[in-house]
């Protein structure tokens, strides 16, 4: 489904990508790891549009996607969450939703019907979905950390993605908060099809979740594999687990 070949960016002398390649077959559930700086955002950001490369090329269903803006990558079926919760915090939980469907229709701008009044049961569908629907009166902004960032996956979900980008799902939160994240993410990967793509700090989720996993270091790629082929790798050993 996406495949990135020998992707590099620099900014000034610092090249935070540097000759990247990672696959990602359809169904996955694929983690990136790799120590602070090692070039995971960066990664993402390229993958999605937010940057352009300097170099190499970024494939998803087997059309180049490589200096398309983001706004195309998406359309094409690639959504996306951030380390800091993106959401509008002054609207409703249901509202934050329903932008993000309405966007995805192309009903953003309709001059003959009020947008509130439309595509309610596809929002109510994503956020019972996703556990929010009980909460989709309260204002987005007064959520608690987690609640945020699964609204952060319902908004994604409303643009109808075939892949699902997250970048660290469970920064900052609970172990019981974490645990409810990752199955969250698991059981949408099941329940619709969802192809994953992650990066993420804590091991456990990781090696417990992957299918595959990625390592990078300083912007390249070390290798990508099954988790158990991960974990006998001595580089990865030495430079991210702690030794043997």
């Amino acid at each position: 489904m996406l495949r990135v070949e020998n992707l590099r960016k620099s900014f000034d002398d610092f090249k935070a990508v540097d000759g990247a390649h990672l696959a990602v077959d359809p169904g996955e559930l694929v983690a990136v790891i790799g120590p602070n700086g090692a070039g995971k955002t960066t990664l993402f950001n390229l993958i999605t549009g937010h940057l352009k490369p300097d170099q190499g090329r970024i494939t998803f269903n087997g059309a180049e996607i490589s200096r398309l803006p983001a706004h195309a990558i998406c359309r094409k079926g690639i959504a996306r969450s951030f380390q800091v919760a993106n959401i509008f915090p002054r609207l409703t939980v249901f509202r934050n939703v329903q932008v993000s469907v309405l966007s995805q229709k192309h009903l953003s701008h309709t001059l003959f019907r009020p947008a509130q009044r439309m595509v309610v049961e596809e929002t109510e569908r994503i956020l019972e979905s996703v556990g929010l629907i009980d909460k989709q009166r309260s204002v987005a902004g007064v959520l608690s950390h987690g609640d945020k960032r699964t609204l952060e996956i319902a908004i994604a979900l409303g643009n109808e993605p075939e892949l699902l980008i997250l970048d660290e799902p469970t920064a900052g939160m609970s172990p019981e908060e974490t645990a409810a994240t990752m199955g969250l993410v698991t059981r949408l990967a099941r329940e619709q099809g969802l192809t994953i793509l992650f990066c993420e700090h804590d091991m456990e989720v990781v090696f417990n979740v992957a299918t595959r996993i990625m390592v990078m270091q300083q912007g390249r790629t070390i290798i990508q594999a099954d988790p158990e082929e991960v974990r006998r790798n001595v580089t990865v050993q030495e430079a991210y687990l702690g030794g043997a």
